[in-house]
């Protein structure tokens, strides 16, 4: 199939969310408190959906189940990743996800790791990364006695920014701040601290998991080194920002042109157009891009070919996907 895989995305209400994803990408949401857009999905809680070509209204999960050929015959009972937008009105909970082996035997599903390129931020904004305990009894007497100023560390953070959040890692994105997120394909979220809130639907306090947060909390909290590296490539400049087990993503700037590119190790690539517009070219077929779109190039799909202003971010599967 030489040709890319348009989606139709998932969208998600919760508490903190907004009206950004339809203000700035367009997006049909189906409320003011829309938080996330699952934009490239084949989670069961949000499946995104084919829009062109012979696979047009078949969910992502169902090409992964029935056609893995389109995938370099991947193995793994899940696709492995997931893409998302998410719109920050107020500050999401302080939480934390569990590894694979955790997960597994606990949730049944895949571990999260996960990590962020801030699409958009007020102005001193900032996101909650990691803790100051050194112990994890002192990790669990903070959260118990609720010293949240004390424990959680705070960095400020800006469009453009690029943070990784390996399981394990204590986080919150911030009031006011839109990110992409490429994580794992997993629905498991730990609260440690909710600030408290009410949900107006249910009148009651969303659900804590103290006792699990401890469990998978990383201590200490280390940052992760990451060794981003740029280089041009046609009219584009190429930025990629990690490589693990899990996934690598790329930042695919053109300011201006054209650029080509061949597939290498990878067996297919995620990508989703965070800005302008132009078009791709496959096997000498021409495809309309514009802001807002999501995409997968399958494994036939060996070399293509971008022109026109584009802001795009692109995700590959790793080593363990």
């Amino acid at each position: 199939m030489k040709q890319p895989l348009f989606l139709k995305p998932c969208f998600q209400e919760k508490i903190w969310g907004g009206q950004r994803l339809k203000t700035k990408f367009g997006y049909p949401i189906p409320s003011n408190q829309t938080g996330e857009c699952w934009a490239i999905s084949a989670h069961p809680h949000g499946p995104a959906t084919v829009l062109n070509g012979e696979y047009k209204g078949q969910t992502l999960d169902q090409l992964w189940q029935n056609n893995r050929e389109l995938f370099g015959n991947a193995t793994g009972d899940v696709f492995p990743l997931l893409t998302k937008i998410l719109d920050a009105r107020t500050e999401l909970s302080v939480q934390v996800h569990p590894d694979d082996s955790y997960a597994m035997e606990h949730e049944h599903e895949l571990g999260k790791t996960e990590c962020w390129y801030v699409i958009a931020a007020d102005e001193d904004s900032e996101m909650i990364y990691g803790h100051h305990a050194k112990t994890k009894a002192e990790l669990s007497t903070m959260i118990k006695k609720g010293q949240w100023d004390k424990l959680l560390r705070r960095i400020p953070v800006k469009a453009g920014d690029f943070l990784y959040v390996p399981s394990g890692t204590i986080h919150a994105i911030g009031k006011g701040v839109m990110v992409l997120e490429t994580q794992q394909s997993s629905d498991t979220t730990y609260r440690v601290y909710d600030f408290d809130r009410v949900d107006k639907k249910t009148g009651e306090k969303r659900r804590l998991h103290i006792k699990q947060s401890i469990d998978v909390t990383n201590v200490p909290h280390i940052d992760p080194k990451l060794d981003i590296s740029t280089h041009k490539q046609g009219n584009a400049e190429i930025t990629k920002y990690i490589a693990t087990d899990f996934f690598s993503v790329y930042k695919w700037e053109l300011p201006f042109g054209k650029a080509s590119f061949q597939r290498e190790k990878a067996p297919y690539t995620l990508v989703s157009v965070l800005d302008g517009q132009g078009k791709i070219i496959i096997a000498g077929e021409s495809y309309s891009l514009t802001k807002g779109q999501h995409f997968i190039l399958p494994f036939d799909v060996k070399e293509w070919t971008i022109e026109g202003k584009l802001s795009i971010i692109a995700s590959e599967p790793g080593i363990r996907a």
